[in-house]
């Protein structure tokens, strides 16, 4: 009886889908907590993954975005997709409360506490506007540090202060480094055969 119960155990884990078993990763800093529903082993052609954020201050406004981490105190850019104008490219999310004129109906509000949840797409390669060098980037992610991250909108572009990274990784990739913007739940760990 004991092995039925084990066959029947294992069958079912077998058949549970691949996004049930996902590694979410996690990331807090000052009272922000940054969750992802995935953030190992990700499809390298790309895929969706939810967002879910809380403690964040509902006076400023954040991008969520998938970018390359250029490390603590330092903007998180390229972001895959750029400038998201028409909130359309499922790239980026504009959470805000009290945006600008022109972002009526395009930032999404905060929830109670701060807090959001929403998805974006990330792929191995991110193709961006860099705002900083005002070129067209193309970044191979399995070879730089990647994260998906919350930094504050355009309206606070030098204020840090909501910085929160969750690395992240794709199949076949190397380990990212350690999230920064405080302790990390959970770290992405790449899988596959050893």
């Amino acid at each position: 009886m004991r092995h039925l119960s084990a066959a029947i155990g294992l069958t079912v884990l077998l058949a549970l889908p691949a996004t049930a078993l996902a590694e979410e990763g996690s990331a807090t800093r000052d009272g922000k907590t940054l969750t992802v529903s995935k953030a190992s082993d990700l499809a390298v052609d790309g895929e969706s993954v939810r967002v879910r954020g809380s403690g964040y201050d509902r006076s400023k406004g954040i991008y969520v975005a998938f970018c390359v981490d250029n490390g603590e105190g330092k903007v998180p850019t390229p972001c895959g997709g750029g400038a998201d104008t028409e909130g359309s490219s499922g790239n980026s999310v504009w959470i805000s409360d009290l945006p600008p004129a022109y972002g009526a109906g395009l930032a999404q509000p905060y929830g109670d506490g701060g807090s959001f949840e929403v998805s974006i797409r990330v792929a191995a390669v991110l193709r961006a506007d860099d705002p900083e060098t005002e070129q067209d980037e193309t970044v191979d992610c399995r070879t730089t540090r990647r994260a998906v991250v919350t930094r504050n909108d355009h309206t606070r572009s030098d204020d840090r202060s909501q910085d929160v990274v969750v690395p992240v990784s794709f199949a076949s990739a190397t380990a990212p480094a350690a999230s920064r913007g405080g302790s990390a739940a959970r770290q992405p760990v790449p899988t596959g055969s050893t």
